[in-house]
C-alpha cells in the first residue's frame, strides 16, 4: 500500500525567481492558513473548486489579499472539512511515524478495525476513507512509544507542527546516569548501591546509575536541561523538566527537533532507556493500550 506523505513544515521561500508581493499583502492560501480556516494545500484545492470568495468574488490561484479583505468559503468546503478525521495512536516501539524505512513498518498500518480501542468515546466507526490523506502531524522515534497524532485536517497539522507552533508536548523519560559530567557522584553511587549488577553497569571508566538516579544527578545539570543547551548550533527554547520518580524525568517541550530529548540527555551524562509521549496540547494519551487507537472526539481540542 502506498503511504501518504507526512505533514511537514514548509520551508521558508527564499524569493528566488518569485515576484515580490505588494507591501501589506499576502497570498490568499497563506492568509487562510493564518486564519486557521484550512491548510495552504486545502486552500489551493478549494480555490480550484471555486469554493473561496474574496469580498464576494471568486478567488484565483496565487491571489494577493490584505488584512481587510473578507474571505468566505462555500458550504461544500465546510462539509468536506467536517468529514475529516484525526486519529490518536498509542505507538509501540518498532514502528516509524511516517514512510516505511529500513524494513520498519509505518505507524499507519496499525490503523484498522481490529486495533480500534474499545474505550473510544467518539462512537465513530472506522471506514476505509478515513485512511485517505491521513498523515502523521509530527514524529515519534522508532524506539519511543506513546501518543502519535495522524490527521486528515490541515488545521490540526498546522497547530501541531506549523512553523509558529508553540504546542506543548509532554514526555515521561526513564534515564540512567553515566557520570560523565560528575565522576565523583557516580563513584559515591556505586558505593551506596554496593555495586549490584542489576543497578550499576560499567560503561568505559564510568558506572551507570539506573536506580535512584535523582539522588546522584547534580541539580546544576537539571537546570541545564531546563535551559542552556543547544542543538545543531542553535539554543533550545526553555523546557520544563522535573523528576517524576527517582528513575524518571518529565519533559514538557514546545519544539520538536529530531531526537531532541535523547540528545539533550546525552549532553548532561544521562542515557535514555525509555521514552513515552503522554500529551500533546490539551489531548492526553490516557489509558489507551499500546498498539491501539481512537478518534479525536468532537469536544477535544489541542
Amino acid at each position: 500500500m502506498t503511504q501518504p506523505p507526512a505533514f511537514k513544515r514548509a520551508p521558508r521561500p527564499e524569493g528566488k525567481g518569485e515576484t515580490a508581493a505588494p507591501s501589506g499583502t499576502s497570498r490568499l492560501n497563506k492568509r487562510m492558513a493564518e486564519l486557521r480556516m484550512c491548510s495552504r494545500r486545502e486552500a489551493d484545492a478549494w480555490i480550484e473548486q471555486g469554493w473561496v470568495l474574496v469580498n464576494g468574488l471568486p478567488a484565483s490561484m496565487g491571489q494577493q489579499v490584505t488584512l481587510s479583505d473578507r474571505i468566505t468559503i462555500d458550504k461544500a468546503a465546510e462539509q468536506q472539512q467536517d468529514r475529516q478525521v484525526t486519529i490518536l495512536l498509542h505507538k509501540p516501539m518498532g514502528y516509524v511515524s511516517g514512510q516505511a524505512e529500513d524494513g520498519h513498518e509505518p505507524a499507519i498500518t496499525l490503523i484498522n478495525p481490529r486495533s480500534h480501542w474499545g474505550g473510544d468515546p467518539s462512537k465513530l466507526r472506522f471506514t476505509p476513507p478515513h485512511l485517505r490523506g491521513l498523515a502523521p502531524a509530527g514524529r515519534l522515534d522508532i524506539d519511543s512509544t506513546g501518543l502519535l497524532v495522524l490527521t486528515q485536517d490541515g488545521r490540526i497539522a498546522r497547530q501541531l507542527i506549523g512553523e509558529d507552533s508553540e504546542m506543548e508536548k509532554e514526555y515521561l523519560v526513564r534515564v540512567a546516569y553515566t557520570g560523565h559530567e560528575n565522576t565523583a557522584a557516580a563513584t559515591a553511587a556505586s558505593a551506596t548501591y554496593g555495586g549490584k549488577a542489576n543497578q550499576l553497569t560499567t560503561i568505559g571508566d564510568f558506572d551507570r546509575v539506573s536506580a535512584n538516579v535523582q539522588a546522584v544527578f547534580p541539580k546544576a545539570l537539571l537546570e541545564r536541561l531546563r535551559h542552556g543547551l543547544s542543538l545543531d548550533g542553535k539554543p533550545l527554547k526553555p523546557a520544563k523538566v522535573d523528576w517524576q520518580n527517582p528513575e524518571q524525568l518529565r519533559f514538557v517541550l514546545t519544539e520538536g527537533k529530531k531526537r531532541q530529548i535523547r540528545r539533550m540527555c546525552e549532553q548532561v551524562g544521562l542515557k535514555v532507556v525509555g521514552l513515552k509521549r503522554i500529551r500533546m496540547g490539551g489531548v492526553q494519551l490516557g489509558q489507551m493500550p499500546a498498539g491501539t487507537w481512537r478518534y479525536l472526539g468532537p469536544n477535544e481540542a489541542f
